[in-house]
């Protein structure tokens, strides 16, 4: 009995042992395949992390150790970037400085004629430098149906609170209004200190380009509007949204860097808002004997 018992407890025990010893392998097993999975986890939510911090990040700020800290931006830097800002939003919008447009202003004068049948008419002239102005032909000889019946006989320009009289010393070859020759050359004799316009010929008056017009609407001072290019017409004459009120002809049509590209010359009857800029071209300062300052 005592032999048959020994073999069978020897095996029971190894059946024990070996059993324990297999559950012991496939527990480690398992926690190693549990602690990869942990790992790869890890992995997965660290790529996400990085992708999100790379598409897109909060704006508040973070304190930074002084020796990695960026150092402050320089008077010289922050002059240079504070003008390019200002470069770009007057390129984007627009804009011109109000000190340049109040500058701009005092170029230009209130225009006054007189005729034989003793009306008068007003309008404005753009000072050109050395006694001479650019106004509109229709402003200083009379034209259209009743030109036969109606001579100007005075002109003058408001300077310094004084009616200074003058002369027509060239004009295009237009004689009806609204007209690509529809423009005139006055002079004065009295000294004037006004600050001569820069006369740019090359503008090329694209499509939406912002313009400024200066000119004595409805014979009430030099008053300034803005608007945008719109396109040529057959007769090379440029159509513009900006206020075409009474007395802006002869006025000055700016571009955005405050040089004198046109003049006013008209308006669509009934629409006050729709007007006609004639261009400048080089045959209107023939007669002037001085050089005009021609923007660079």
């Amino acid at each position: 009995m005592t032999r048959g018992f020994l073999p069978t407890l020897l095996f029971a025990l190894s059946a024990v042992m070996f059993f324990g010893l297999g559950s012991f392998l496939a527990a480690r097993q398992a926690a190693e395949n549990e602690n990869e999975q942990i790992a790869a986890l890890r992995a997965e939510v660290g790529v996400l992390k990085r992708q999100h911090t790379d598409g897109a990040s909060g704006t508040t700020g973070k304190a930074t150790d002084a020796h990695t800290a960026t150092p402050p931006i320089d008077d010289h830097s922050r002059a240079a970037l504070v003008a390019d800002i200002k470069r770009q939003l007057k390129t984007e919008m627009g804009l011109l400085p109000v000190s340049l447009l109040r500058e701009r202003r005092a170029s230009f004068v209130e225009m006054y004629s007189y005729d034989s049948t003793g009306a008068s008419n007003y309008g404005t002239a753009g000072y050109l430098g050395n006694g001479y102005f650019i106004t509109v032909k229709h402003g200083v000889i009379a034209l259209g149906d009743g030109a036969a019946s109606r001579r100007i006989t005075s002109i003058k320009v408001m300077y310094d609170g004084r009616a200074l009289p003058a002369k027509v010393v060239d004009t295009g070859d237009a004689t009806v209004e609204v007209d690509p020759g529809d423009w005139a050359i006055l002079k004065v004799k009295d000294p004037v200190e006004l600050p001569a316009l820069d006369v740019d010929l090359a503008y090329a008056f694209d499509f939406a380009d912002p313009i400024f017009r200066l000119g004595n609407d409805y014979s009430k001072g030099i008053i300034l509007s803005t608007g945008y290019v719109g396109q040529r017409t057959s007769n090379n004459l440029v159509t513009c949204l900006t206020d075409g009120h009474p007395g802006v002809s002869g006025g000055g049509v700016l571009n955005g860097d405050g040089h004198l590209v046109g003049i006013p010359i008209g308006r669509m009857q009934g629409d006050y808002r729709f007007s006609f800029i004639l261009p400048l071209r080089e045959e209107m300062f023939r007669k002037i004997p001085q050089a005009i300052q021609l923007a660079e």
